[in-house]
């Protein structure tokens, strides 16, 4: 590149980051989309349109949640992946964020170098929902059940990749039970099935099934943890129940596209650390089932490498590939 030519491009460059800085430092300067990976009704959904309206004061701008389900989450995050990396547009993500690349053959994005991690927000168990019709009311009678009639029970899977995935992988090789596994795009369909019938059971995240379960339309026999829950009250943990194998757990962060600005990751992930402290936001998501956390930029990155190796080895193990 001749002298005049480097020149030239030296002062575009320069007048480039300090077009950048000088937008990082007046965001938001309008509304901030956070894209939810998964079908409305679920864990993500749920937790999102809960701190939604909270980041919407905190930051002084509004705050959208928009979903983009479908894939075990892949559409949605490659959608955000590929937006312009100022910080308005997020993306939500569960544990199936972590779980993909050991599941799927290939993504259309990089997990690791495609991204920011903004915060942790949440993590919670799961619980094992059976619908009332099945004559069980405890976890040992279900399983006598199931090992006299094994393919009369189904599972209904909130999609691959997630807890819920983990979670029946590990109830199928802990009970040594043959069950039909019915996949679906995200929690809120496949309760809804459940609710009407048309599937008996279902692992899934308390936030999407407390209501249900307080009225009677659905039964909780176990959930995975070390402790019981609050917003579950008087349900054993599977350790109690007499299976420990069965641990799955959900957690929850936010990202944002790779090379946002520092400044405007640390903005939001202030922000988001901020609306998880505040005592309704804290008591509303305990009441669901959620531990509410929050995090710095490099916890939420630690947490993902640590989930992918997790998922990684449990993959193998169980011999788990979606194609």
């Amino acid at each position: 590149m001749s002298a005049p030519r480097a020149a030239f491009a030296a002062t575009l460059l320069t007048g480039a980051l300090c077009t950048g800085a000088a937008d990082a430092q007046g965001f938001p300067a309008r509304p901030v989309r956070i894209v939810v990976a998964l079908a409305p009704g679920g864990g993500t959904d749920n937790l999102t349109r809960i701190i939604a309206p909270k980041l919407t004061e905190l930051l002084g701008q509004q705050v959208v949640v928009e979903n983009r389900a479908g894939a075990g989450g892949q559409i949605g995050s490659d959608y955000v992946a590929k937006s312009p990396p100022d910080g308005y547009t997020l993306l939500n993500v569960d544990t199936s964020f972590a779980s993909n690349p050991s599941l799927f053959a290939k993504l259309p994005y990089d997990s690791l170098r495609d991204f920011a991690p903004v915060s942790l927000l949440a993590s919670a168990p799961v619980a094992l929902i059976i619908h009332p019709s099945v004559p069980a009311k405890s976890l040992r009678e279900l399983l006598a059940l199931a090992k006299a009639r094994p393919m009369l029970f189904n599972f209904a899977m909130g999609g691959y990749g997630s807890a819920t995935h983990l979670a029946v992988e590990q109830f199928r090789a802990a009970s040594k039970i043959d069950i039909v596994v019915i996949p679906y795009k995200g929690g809120g369909p496949a309760t809804s099935d459940v609710l009407a019938g048309q599937v008996v059971m279902m692992f899934g995240g308390p936030s999407s099934l407390t209501q249900h379960v307080a009225a009677g339309r659905l039964r909780a026999l176990a959930v995975t943890g070390s402790k019981q829950i609050p917003a579950l009250p008087n349900v054993r943990t599977f350790s109690e129940a007499g299976l420990p194998a069965v641990d799955a757990g959900s957690y929850w962060g936010s990202l944002a596209p790779a090379a946002t600005p520092r400044e405007v990751v640390n903005t939001l992930s202030a922000a988001m650390v901020k609306a998880l402290q505040l005592p309704d936001v804290r008591q509303r998501l305990i009441a669901l089932g959620y531990e509410p956390l929050g995090s710095t930029p490099e916890e939420f990155a630690a947490n993902i490498k640590s989930e992918m190796a997790k998922w990684a080895q449990a993959a193998k193990d169980a011999k788990i590939r979606v194609e």
